[in-house]
Formats: structure tokens, sequence, C-alpha cells
């Protein structure tokens, strides 16, 4: 009896670490779901908002991923001054909020303002659900626990678009109102169960810093779809260009002066951070432009529905669960550079074959789903080998401002990735559509191709080197 007393301690502690683990990854998930699922719900804002252009709906998912990109670092830091729990509750509830105001949407520009909301929310919420882990968790449990909470994305975006696709055809408005259920009961089981943690030396961030950053990624977004829609040497769209140019600048000049920048400069003394970023700039700028650009084409040019939408998708995004798993034997004898070089080529090579098959008559089996497939096998070699190399070469104490700023230059390269291809695409009613999308899928692999040659750069350290 005592033995079966004193055993039954840690059951209880692994069940309550399990039950941590869920709530804070199922926030996680929620706040990238919605990136995934809002693609596939393009062509019906498009009905329901009448008179909106491809550039204007961009910025339902331009729109969340700049703000979501400039917070995502301050919100982190502040929560890590003032208390991850707090943080990351207020961040949940400012979701969950936002999403019901989403679904309540009266025009566009009014949903735009909500995701806008949202991604603050989801700003405050996904560094937390982080921190929370790696501090409420077990010594010997964390590093499951952030393999769990990394792969969230992935499961994301394999089964966001057949959820978005399934609610699509009840209403667009049913993408944002999945989110009501599954964050009142993250927002109560955590209070519950979740302890706080805090950092109270961790000084404020420059939030002036992040705000300008905002505004120098909105400009050169809004640059680069205004350009594609009224011209590159339209007023509009030079002062776009100037506004990013000029916040750029002074973005880069407080973060040389200010004490607690929004990025510490001192992080790209490292080479494998430096190259790390910059691969993943350049490959989340071709994967945030191959979603909106398979989905247009099943969707504009292949008359598909929703829901049929959604399930033609899933097979990329399920290569990407597969491989990312498989990929794991050879990352331990390949150095890390050259796995993301090989993933990138195949990355390359999926969007080139699609490029290719592009023609007015749409077949899904033999134009686009070989393709789309190699694509998946693709990202799922390079993605999580290149995230864990940005981290791999810094100090302890810079590792989880590390993880923030790819994080940070992931969305980055979505925002870029869509805002290019809008500009490539133009009119969803174009006469020569086949061709836009054909120009859109060399753009892709143009981008891939490059973030290769990037990878190639990574220096990769051997644990205890």
């Amino acid at each position: 009896m005592p033995v079966s007393s004193e055993s039954s301690v840690p059951t209880r502690e692994r069940d309550r670490s399990a039950a941590i683990v869920l709530v804070l990854c199922a926030a996680a998930f929620m706040a990238m779901l919605d990136v995934f699922v809002v693609n596939v719900a393009f062509t019906d804002l498009a009905a329901d908002f009448c008179g909106s252009s491809l550039a204007d709906l961009s910025w339902v998912l331009n729109g969340y991923t700049i703000v979501y990109a400039a917070l995502l670092i301050p919100a982190g830091r502040l929560a890590d001054r003032h208390g991850r729990k707090a943080g990351f509750l207020v961040g949940l509830a400012v979701f969950t909020l936002a999403s019901a105001a989403c679904a309540a949407a009266p025009s566009l520009w009014w949903l735009v303002a909500f995701r806008v909301l949202q991604a603050a929310g989801a700003a405050a919420l996904t560094p937390t659900s982080l921190g929370l882990l790696l501090t409420a968790l077990p010594a010997e449990r964390r590093a499951g626990a952030v393999k769990v909470w990394a792969t969230t994305s992935s499961f994301a975006g394999a089964v966001g678009p057949v959820v978005g696709g399934a609610l699509v055809g009840l209403s667009w408005r049913w993408v944002f109102l999945i989110n009501l259920p599954v964050g009142i009961a993250a927002f109560v089981w955590a209070r519950r169960l979740v302890p706080d943690s805090r950092d109270a030396s961790s000084p404020m961030p420059d939030l002036l810093g992040a705000a300008v950053l905002a505004l120098a990624i909105g400009g050169a977004a809004l640059g680069l779809v205004k350009g594609g829609e009224r011209g590159w040497d339209d007023a509009a769209t030079l002062g776009a260009f100037a506004v990013a140019a000029a916040g750029t600048g002074v973005f880069v000049r407080r973060s040389l002066r200010h004490p607690a920048p929004v990025v510490d400069p001192a992080l790209f003394r490292v080479p494998s951070f430096v190259w790390a970023n910059t691969t993943a700039l350049v490959f989340c700028t071709a994967f945030g432009a191959s979603f909106p650009c398979v989905v247009l084409w099943l969707e504009n040019a292949g008359g598909f529905s929703a829901i049929e939408t959604g399930l033609a998708i899933v097979p990329g995004p399920l290569m990407v669960m597969i491989f990312a798993a498989v990929g794991q034997r050879p990352a331990r004898r390949v150095p890390t550079g050259v796995l993301v070089a090989a993933g990138n080529l195949l990355f390359f090579a999926g969007a080139a074959l699609l490029a290719l098959s592009t023609s007015a008559d749409v077949r899904y089996a033999t134009q686009i789903l070989p393709g789309w497939m190699i694509i998946g096998v693709g990202i799922g070699l390079a993605l999580p080998s290149l995230l864990a190399a940005a981290t791999t070469g810094l100090p302890p104490a810079q590792a989880a401002t590390g993880s923030a700023v790819v994080n940070t230059s992931r969305q980055l390269g979505y925002v870029l990735g869509v805002a290019i291809l809008v500009a490539i695409l133009g009119s969803l009613d174009a006469d020569d559509a086949h061709s836009a999308f054909q120009h859109g899928w060399w753009f892709i692999a143009g981008a891939a191709a490059l973030s290769a040659v990037t990878a190639l750069g990574i220096t990769p350290r051997k644990a205890g080197a």
C-alpha cells in the first residue's frame, strides 16, 4: 500500500503535465489554424463583399501577419517582465473575442480591423505559451513538450484546409466562430492548471520600435499590392515604399541605440543565426505564397468548391507531417545546411512542376497533385531543421529571443509571399488566369531555389562543441 501511495504522486504529476501541454498547445494551434482556414475562404469573402479586389482581400491575411510579426517579440518580453500567465490569458481572451468580432464583421475593412486585433492576441499567447511550457514542466519533460508545441503549426496546416472548407460550406463566418469554444475552454483550464512565471529583471521592450517595424512592413506590403494594381510608378505605390524605407531606417537606428531593442543586434554576430533567418525569410516567402496560389487556382480556375479545395490541399500538409518525422534520422548524419537545402530544392522542383503543368483546363490528379506533394516533402525536410538551426549557435540566455526572432522572420516571409503573389495574379477575373498562375508558381519556385542557396551558409554546431 505505501508503495502504491507513493507511486501515485508521479502519476498525478504526469497527468497534470500532460494537461498543461494540451491546454497551451491547443491555444497555439488555434492561432496558427486561423491562418490556414482563411486561405480557403477567399472566394466566399469575395462573393460576400461585392466589389472587393484580390488586393483588398489579401489584407485579411496580411493585416494579421504584419501585426503578429511586429508584436511577437515585444509581447513576449512584456509577459516575461509582468507575468507569463497573465500575458497568455490576456492574449487568449483578446484572440477569442476578436474571433467573434470577425464573424460578425459587416464589411471587409471591419473584418481586416478585427483580424489585426486577433493578431495582437496571437502575438501575446504564442511566446507565452512556449515560455510557460518551459517553466511549468519538470526538466525531463520539457524537450518532448517543446517538440509537441513546435509541430502544432504543421498539424494546423494539415487540418486547416479541410476544417476551413467544411466551415465555409456553411458560411465563412464559421471559420472564426469555431475559435470560441476552444478559446473559452483553454482559458478556463489555463487559469486552473498553469502556474505563473516571470522575470522581473527583464527590461521594458522598445514598443515604439515595434510600432515602427509594423509600419515598415505594412508599407512594403501595401507598395507591392498597389504596384500590381495601379502600376509601379503610381504615387500611392511610391509613397508606400518610401514609408517602408524610412521605417526600416528608423527601426535599425532604434535597434542600435535602444537599451532593450525589439531585435538585439548582438544576435546577428552569430553566422548560423544570420543565415538561418535569411533562409527562413526567403523560404516562408515561397511557403506563404504557395497556399493561396493553389487555393485560388483550384477555386477560380478549376471551379472547386470550398470543401473540395480543402480536401484537395490535404496531401501537401500530410507530406509535411510525415517527412518532418522521417527527416529526423538523416538530420543526425547530414549537415543541417545541406538537409535544409535539399528540402528547398524539392520545394523548387514541386513548384516548377506546377508551373509547367498549368493550363486553362485544370486536371487535379495529373497537374496539381504530384507537384503539391513534392512541395510537402520538401517543406517537411527543411522546416524543422531550419527552425532548430536558428538557435543552435546561440548562448542559452539568448535562445528564447532568437526563437522569437526567427518566428518573426517567418511571418515577414508570409507577408511578402502573399503581397508579391497578389501583385502577380492581379484580378481573379483575368482572361489569361492560367498564365498568371503559371507566373505565380515560377515566383514560388524562384524563392525556393534562393532559399536552397542561402541554406548552405548555415553553420551547423554539434552539442557541446
